[in-house]
């Protein structure tokens, strides 16, 4: 139990180093790409879980800076980020009109990039 009552939640990104912050702008590109696609295509399914998405990469983030159970969020943000992966390409690609790669577009690319170099980090962080 705290025994300061001003102790509640407050970021703790002193023991943040640099490969975090990589991760952290990683996702926050991924969040905001979600986000930005998600609410033009509202109220479809696809629009709502792109929107979803994007609140998950935001609220991964507040996690890790907060400190609250950074190796939990990393576990969880493995699988989170595979699967974001797999569905992209199997919706655009292995059932959609879409070919690989001539049609992957410039927010597309970003977007994979950014989850590429976070599924890196997720997994360095988690193994360290």
């Amino acid at each position: 139990m705290p025994t300061n009552k001003n102790e509640g939640v407050r970021l703790r990104t002193h023991s943040l180093d640099g490969i975090h912050w990589i991760g952290i702008v990683a996702a926050l590109v991924t969040a905001g790409i979600h986000l930005f696609l998600g609410v033009r295509m509202v109220p479809s399914g696809m629009g709502i879980s792109f929107v979803l998405a994007g609140l998950g990469f935001l609220g991964a983030i507040a996690l890790v800076l907060i400190a609250y159970r950074r190796r939990t969020v990393y576990a969880v943000g493995i699988p989170f980020v595979l699967v974001q992966f797999v569905l992209w390409f199997v919706i655009n690609f292995a059932t959609g009109p879409k070919s690989f790669p001539a049609d992957i577009g410039t927010l597309g690319a970003i977007d994979k990039i950014a989850q590429l170099v976070l599924l890196a980090v997720l997994v360095a962080l988690l193994r360290s």
